[in-house]
């Protein structure tokens, strides 16, 4: 009996064991596949946010797709607005149109003048387009000054003594003029030959003064389309105003201040439009204003006479070919940076009559490659004169007198 009980508890006891075992093995699957559930379920969280990334994606790239595939926008100017439904407008073109007004647009952005843009097929006005200067007028900013000072312009003292009364003066210290009880000059007219140095005395004032440098070429300004070139002249002193104190250096004035004619083409009378908008920005802001305006033409005689009077451009200031003391001065400016041996400027000065201050730049640049051609480091009094022939060469080909860059080819 007692063998057969012990032979029993040994059973019991066996049978115990492997329930545990099985236990165990259960409690570590089950374990498992609770891990293997919250990673499935971790899986599946990222899955969703990134099924709702790309839904969000898709629905961008729908849009873009259907914005591609809407008409494109006409960019146009409000003239005027008759009221809260209608308004006047003129298209790119110069078209004006009496149009409907978007009724979401605020009354307090729809304003006389602003940029907008226009439904292709009924010209209503969409947007309004905010800050939207022209990018030729934009990019006439000159954002840093140019390095060049009164000392870089040789043999133009009266004239600079000139321009720092006219502009300079005005703008760093216009109490003077007002204590004195007059207004100070708007502008000034720059006339004289190519290569003299107008554009270069224009940045020199640019660079003793802390106002912004607004730079735009006459023939910029002459556009075909009608109504263009007066918009560009409207947004050039806009720009100017909104910068100020600022200073418009208009070069080459007459491409678009040529005297008015009365056989004229459609492209001169729109030239001619264009002059007068810069006639009426010109009366339109006040002397003391911090803007004021440098022009320069090598062709003042064939300007308009409206330009010229008092109250536009107030000085006149010639800017000739350098005389002798000029040249001299010239050129001691340009072979002070140069390593030179044994120059006598004087001879240069007597072989260079009639040169002007560009011309002269382009002898001393040539001297220098005379002398670089030879593996030579420093120049010599040779070395200019053959300049100054090859430079007379230059000159007398057709077609170079009007373009003093050339010389440098």
């Amino acid at each position: 009996m007692i063998g057969m009980s012990t032979e029993v508890e040994s059973n019991a006891s066996k049978v115990s064991n492997s329930s545990d075992d099985e236990l165990k093995k259960l409690e570590q699957d089950y374990k498992n596949l609770h891990d293997e559930a919250q990673t499935l379920i971790n899986e599946r969280a990222h899955l969703e946010s990134e099924i709702r990334s790309l839904k969000k994606r898709a629905n961008r790239l729908d849009e873009e797709v259907r914005s591609l595939k809407n008409p494109p926008l006409i960019i146009g100017h409000l003239e005027d607005v008759l009221d809260f439904e209608r308004g006047i407008v003129r298209s790119s073109n110069g078209t004006v149109f009496q149009v409907s007004l978007n009724q979401r647009l605020s009354p307090d952005v729809l304003k006389p003048g602003v940029r907008v843009a226009l439904n292709q097929d009924t010209l209503a006005v969409i947007e309004v387009l905010h800050d939207a200067w022209d990018p030729m007028v934009s990019g006439a900013e000159m954002h840093e000054k140019p390095d060049i000072t009164y000392d870089s312009v040789a043999g133009l003292d009266e004239q600079i003594l000139s321009v720092k009364e006219a502009i300079e003066l005005p703008l760093t210290s216009p109490e003077l003029f007002r204590k004195v009880g007059i207004k100070p000059p708007k502008g000034i007219l720059l006339v004289g030959p190519p290569g003299c140095g107008k554009t270069l005395l224009a940045k020199a004032v640019a660079n003793q003064t802390d106002a912004t440098f607004i730079r735009m070429v006459g023939s910029e300004l002459a556009q075909k389309y009608i109504g263009e070139g007066g918009r560009m002249v409207r947004e050039l002193f806009s720009l100017a105003k909104e910068k100020s104190p600022s200073i418009i250096f208009l070069d080459e004035i007459d491409a678009i201040g040529a005297k008015r004619l009365d056989g004229s083409t459609s492209g001169d009378r729109e030239v001619q439009r264009t002059l007068m908008q810069l006639l009426a920005e010109l009366d339109g802001f006040d002397a003391l204003e911090d803007v004021k305006i440098i022009a320069a033409t090598n062709r003042p005689d064939i300007l308009d006479d409206a330009l010229l009077r008092p109250g536009r451009f107030d000085r006149i200031i010639e800017i000739p070919i350098p005389d002798d003391s000029g040249r001299k001065a010239i050129i001691e400016l340009h072979v002070s940076k140069m390593n030179t041996r044994r120059i006598q400027i004087h001879q240069i000065v007597e072989k260079t009559v009639g040169f002007s201050g560009a011309e002269l730049k382009a002898t001393c640049v040539e001297a220098g490659m005379i002398a670089i051609r030879e593996g030579r480091a420093s120049i010599t009094q040779k070395d200019f004169i053959e300049a100054i022939k090859r430079i007379n060469v230059k000159k007398s080909r057709a077609g170079l007198e009007g373009n003093p860059d050339a010389l440098y080819n």
